[in-house]
């Protein structure tokens, strides 16, 4: 008989601000403990070095973290340039050096390289499975470490400022599976005056942003208590990306036990992905066709 899990059936968004030194998955424990969730997971993971939007999950939203993660996220970052590293950011080790500093322009014409869908190829440490190992624990052995490029779309990639010759800010706005890291690197080169990330910050994951995110060390300390409950943001909130599928009490039912169900009203056309609500919430995700949303994915009440 599998063992049921301890923890409240609590279900909802939480944004944290991310602090320096801790791993993506040490946050989402933190929260799920203050929390006393039974189930948590995060949309979009952080090196420990960076800071920022990390989208926890908890409960019944965490069939909605797919459309975080699919979501632009927004970042702001520093490269300093002449210098590169073996981890690509300031907690490698120095590999090699350069006195060459390129202008503005000569910068902003090498960025044009880097927009739309470009291939990338991700750092060597990073959690990326090479013949079944991460990529960081081939890297830190000392093996050699060959990875495909990827795709990526970059939205938005600019200068946000150049405090000095050594040091570039950067804003960029992109799709999933992309690495700032990479980014640094690649961009360095591209000018020949090398470079890597000295410090990143998420400000942005899909519909959530920095202005209201929450400190970790507020959720922690508001552990126990029923205030806690009242940061909580709606699942649906995840779904916003797809139209709305209104339907009845009745259909609700039938979709939450897996069945297709009558929509009253949707502006979602016909073979769409849609999520029915009734009562403005959610109940299922699934394909809308002839009047029907068929389900993929439902919501315990």
């Amino acid at each position: 008989m599998a063992r049921r899990k301890k923890g409240r059936d609590i279900s909802g968004w939480i944004v944290i601000d991310k602090p320096v030194g801790l791993t993506s998955n040490t946050v989402v424990g933190k929260v799920r403990h203050a929390f006393q969730a039974k189930k948590a997971g995060h949309a979009g993971t952080l090196d420990p070095a960076a800071t920022g939007v990390l989208a926890i999950a908890l409960g019944e939203a965490t069939k909605t973290v797919p459309y975080i993660v699919d979501a632009l996220k927004t970042y702001e970052f520093t490269v300093r340039l002449g210098i590169a590293t073996n981890t690509d950011d300031a907690d490698g080790e120095v590999i090699e050096t350069s006195d060459l500093r390129p202008d503005d322009a000569a910068i902003e014409t090498a960025l044009g390289a880097f927009r739309g869908d470009i291939m990338q190829v991700p750092p060597a440490f990073s959690a990326v499975k090479v013949d079944g190992e991460r990529a960081y624990a081939k890297a830190r052995a000392g093996d050699a470490v060959e990875l495909a490029a990827r795709p990526l779309h970059v939205a938005e990639l600019d200068i946000v400022d150049r405090p000095d010759a050594d040091h570039l800010r950067l804003r960029m706005v992109c799709g999933k599976g992309g690495y700032v890291r990479s980014i640094a690197r690649d961009l360095g080169l591209a000018l020949g005056c090398l470079g890597h990330v000295t410090e990143l910050r998420r400000t942005a994951s899909g519909p959530f942003a920095a202005e209201g995110a929450v400190t970790l060390e507020g959720i922690t300390g508001l552990a126990g208590t029923e205030e806690i409950d009242t940061l909580l943001l709606p699942l649906e909130v995840a779904l916003e990306v797809l139209p709305e599928a209104r339907c009845t009490a009745l259909a609700a039912e039938r979709l939450r036990h897996g069945n297709p169900g009558e929509i009253t009203h949707t502006t979602a056309g016909y073979g769409d992905e849609a999520w029915a609500s009734h009562g403005g919430q959610a109940v299922a995700v699934g394909i809308y066709r002839a009047g029907m949303l068929h389900p993929s994915r439902v919501f315990v009440a």
